[in-house]
């Protein structure tokens, strides 16, 4: 997933219990939630918000040799008598997800450190067992069982290798399939499910440091491209006690498939995992014995274009039935499927998209969810009966307009409510799910949003029709002091592609934040419009009319929407810049390269020049098999088309970019110069996807990205 750099903050999806990412109120029960408040892990009940320390600084900083100086998250033991404590966290690629963990005794009031024979900060995703007496984790690609008793260290598994990996993933599961924790406790305790991901025949990419050593050395990336085969992956159950691990019978090729998700199926000794093929427009779900590994699939779904990996199972009566996110009728929908797969039935029935699950609450047959039907900018929460026999009703009061958040308490007693549009920053308040009424009127939203000054120059959102007859959503900030009768300059801040929005209602949406300066202030018109392909809750086909079309239609979208703006009296049709990143920065390559004659000048960071050079996972998913023709991949790619840049282009890249390799830099380069095309090039020195590593790296990119657009395209009315 190319990362997007968006000015509102898209929450990442991890599934792994600890990383950086998890931000999830940790519910104790219904009335009351964990948190780290100054150092201590603390209980607070609703709704008079009374704190408890359940772990203080005595305990935790009490014994000045545990090596925990500070703890950064937790879980509980199913009794609540244990509490595992996450420290001295270090990243793996994109988030921390390995580091120390220490087991707070809350009984004997003790704190004992797990793993104590492993390098430090090498523990990953250490869980309880079910029944709290022992903790597994991961360590160097394998498998361990603590005992919490004896101290007694199991290793379940021991060929782990850099490359043979147990228990976790390779870098493109985690970026592509946001895994990152590959293993389950069974429910009776007895045994582990795991991943294993063998990388061992994925190619290394080689990165080159010039800088931090007289002589220039390279560093490996494993990486699949596309066209290579990805990793090979299957599924293992072995005992807690240690000995061969078990292999579950799922059919087909381990290479060329995938299996981005798997659990356990509550109370059973059966295993329910997602399979993908490798073009991944088909998902098949499979039913396996833990104990005799044999599978049966219960269902399946097909795409003309790709189906998504799915969320995390809820389970329903006691496992005899779950539920399930599918497209199959041209909407995202929630599914009630039987364990048996024979019953399948709709539960959010209309022509709208589920955003997320917010709360299945099956003791009052309801599931919260967020869901906008009318406005693709905005988020609200709706509920429905889970049996799907009720239409969905609206909770979010609707003179709330703009884009809302709800964590919900078991039993949907409690709620945390935010909310934001692009005028109001986030607010959040306490609220009774019952009643709907906040906890305290001095804390709800409407009083804060009383203390909120509106500004003068507000965002305006828009639609814009193309010629080709397609509605897109947008977002426009007008200079400060506008005059109708004068012309404008305008940029346009692209994305474009399938893994993330650019118009949402929400805080920023019309500020750009890599600008030095305020761009209304100076005199620029700043605009995004939403083309077809990005991930908006308009369905299914707006989502995947993009497959294979990645590089035109998404392009071609942008540039007739443009077109039809700059008919607007007060736009300079000669001063008209665009800029992105990552697949942002593919977008502006292409709309400068394809569409000339509309865009003068781009500034591209990061960009996939050439489409042939992305993983695997991703690039394959939403092109197709490069395996039977690769005419999509070089149609759409900015390599393809940049002879025909006539504009003013600025391009930058990191040199340690583990994503969009730099490669990607040097392809084009070479086009551009092939063809005689004068450009600007800023390259930073071992910096990643985000460029943000190093004194001074921010604002230096700030500064040469401001003056080369108030260079090339000057600001100010005319």
């Amino acid at each position: 997933m190319r990362y997007k750099h968006f000015v509102f903050a898209l929450t990442a999806v991890v599934f792994s219990f600890f990383s950086a990412a998890a931000q999830d109120i940790k519910w104790k029960d219904g009335s009351s939630y964990y948190e780290i408040s100054n150092g201590e892990l603390v209980s607070i009940t609703l709704p008079g918000g009374d704190r408890k320390v359940i772990v203080g600084r005595s305990l935790l900083y009490g014994n000045q040799n545990s090596g925990l100086t500070n703890f950064k998250d937790f879980a509980f033991s199913a009794d609540g008598s244990k509490v595992l404590l996450y420290a001295n966290a270090k990243k793996v690629w994109r988030y921390e997800t390995r580091g120390d963990y220490f087991v707070a005794d809350l009984k004997s009031n003790r704190i004992t450190k797990l793993g104590k024979d492993k390098p430090a900060s090498s523990l990953m995703f250490a869980k309880f067992s079910p029944d709290g007496n022992k903790v597994a984790y991961v360590s160097k690609h394998n498998l361990y069982v603590e005992d919490l008793t004896s101290g007694t260290i199991t290793a379940l598994t021991s060929d782990g290798t850099d490359r043979l990996i147990n228990g976790t993933f390779d870098w493109a599961y985690e970026e592509e399939f946001d895994c990152r924790d590959g293993f389950r406790w069974s429910p009776d305790g007895k045994s582990i499910a795991y991943w294993q991901i063998d990388a061992t025949r994925i190619k290394n990419f080689l990165m080159i440091n010039n800088t931090d050593s007289i002589y220039a050395y390279t560093i490996p990336v494993e990486y699949p491209k596309v066209g290579e085969n990805p990793s090979s992956c299957r599924i293992g159950v072995v005992s807690v006690n240690g000995g061969a691990t078990s292999w579950l019978q799922v059919p087909g090729d381990m290479v060329q498939h995938y299996i981005p998700r798997m659990d356990w199926i509550p109370n059973s000794n059966e295993i329910i995992l997602q399979q993908l093929n490798r073009e991944q427009n088909v998902s098949k779900l499979f039913v396996a014995s833990g104990s005799t590994g044999s599978v049966n699939n219960i269902f399946t779904e097909t795409d003309k274009a790709w189906v998504d990996a799915g969320k995390p199972w809820h389970w329903l009566d006691e496992g005899k039935s779950f539920i399930w996110t599918s497209e199959k009728d041209g909407w995202r929908h929630l599914y009630r499927i039987s364990r048996d797969g024979r019953k399948q039935t709709l539960i959010t029935v209309g022509n709208y998209d589920v955003i997320e699950t917010s709360l299945v609450d099956e003791e009052n047959g309801l599931v919260y969810f967020m869901a906008s039907p009318t406005n693709a900018t905005q988020r609200y929460l709706y509920k429905t009966k889970l049996n799907g026999s009720g239409k969905a009703e609206m909770v979010t009061p609707s003179i709330m307009p703009g884009t809302h958040s709800y964590d919900i308490s078991p039993g949907a007693l409690f709620a945390r409510h935010s909310y934001q549009n692009a005028s109001v920053p986030p607010l959040t308040e306490w609220m009774r799910m019952t009643s709907l009424n906040p906890l305290t009127m001095e804390g709800s939203i409407t009083n804060q949003l009383g203390r909120i000054k509106p500004p003068k120059n507000k965002v305006e959102f828009f639609k814009v029709t193309t010629a080709d007859g397609v509605e897109m959503d947008g977002w426009m900030k007008k200079p400060d002091n506008f005059d109708q009768t004068k012309k404008y300059p305008v940029v346009f801040y692209v994305y474009g592609e399938p893994a993330g929005q650019t118009v949402t209602d929400t805080y920023g949406a019309g500020r750009n934040w890599l600008y030095a300066g305020d761009m209304a202030q100076d005199g620029y018109i700043y605009i995004s419009v939403e083309n077809r392909g990005a991930p908006a809750p308009k369905g299914r086909e707006w989502r995947k009319s993009i497959f294979q079309k990645i590089g035109t239609l998404n392009v071609r979208d942008q540039a007739m929407a443009a077109q039809e703006i700059l008919k607007w009296n007060f736009v300079d049709k000669d001063r008209v810049a665009v800029w992105g990143w990552s697949g942002g920065g593919s977008s502006t390559l292409n709309l400068l390269f394809q569409y000339p004659e509309i865009y003068k000048t781009g500034i591209a960071i990061a960009a996939v020049g050439n489409q042939l050079t992305y993983d695997n996972i991703y690039q394959e998913r939403y092109m197709g098999s490069p395996l039977k023709s690769t005419e999509a991949y070089v149609k759409g790619s900015p390599v393809t088309h940049a002879k025909n840049l006539k504009g003013n282009l600025l391009y930058i890249h990191g040199t340690g970019d583990d994503n969009v390799h730099y490669q990607n830099a040097e392809m084009l380069i070479n086009e551009l110069v092939r063809h005689r095309k004068v450009f600007q090039l800023m390259a930073y020195p071992n910096r990643t996807h985000s460029i943000n590593e190093g004194d001074g790296t921010s604002e230096h990119l700030a500064l040469t990205y401001t003056r080369f657009l108030q260079t090339y395209c000057p600001p100010g009315g005319k």
